[in-house]
């Protein structure tokens, strides 16, 4: 179900978005109302879920994870016991940042940040070409990040 937010609403998300640690002060200055009814949106998109979480986002090549990279994985069944099987291997999997299902060609997607190539390579051969079910593993090491926006556009930005 999607929420039913006015522009203050999504002023409020996209300044969020930008600086998480933003002041509520500051935060209704910048979305021209008071600090109370501010918190009081604040709390409610938190409570309605659309705030989900507040964190850093940490330099990973100045943290000495200097490769990037997607690896797109073919089951040889997808019927959903083998989905979810596999999914559990990547929740264990530290080297996965992100991962999503896919319609298509492929039947996962995931995007993992490594040390070393040495690294990512080892991860590879030893976890995915070796799990159960697992038919192809394709991968692309990244050269450079050319974008990096928040996750969700908010209209009228």
């Amino acid at each position: 179900m999607t929420l039913r937010l006015d522009g203050v609403d999504w002023k409020i998300l996209k300044e969020l978005q930008s600086d998480g640690r933003i002041t509520n002060v500051e935060l209704a200055r910048r979305v021209g109302i008071t600090a109370p009814p501010c918190l009081r949106r604040v709390r409610a998109l938190e409570e309605s879920g659309a705030i989900r979480a507040y964190r850093a986002l940490l330099d990973e090549q100045k943290l000495g994870f200097d490769i990037s990279a997607f690896a797109m994985i073919s089951l040889a069944r997808q019927s959903e016991a083998d989905l979810r099987a596999f999914e559990e291997s990547v929740s264990r999997w530290e080297i996965v940042r992100h991962a999503w299902i896919m319609a298509g060609d492929i039947d996962f997607m995931l995007e993992c940040v490594a040390e070393t190539v040495t690294v990512f390579h080892d991860f590879v051969l030893k976890e995915l070409v070796a799990a159960d079910n697992v038919d192809t593993v394709r991968t692309a090491l990244t050269i450079r990040k050319v974008k990096d926006a928040p996750r969700v556009p908010i209209p009228g930005s």
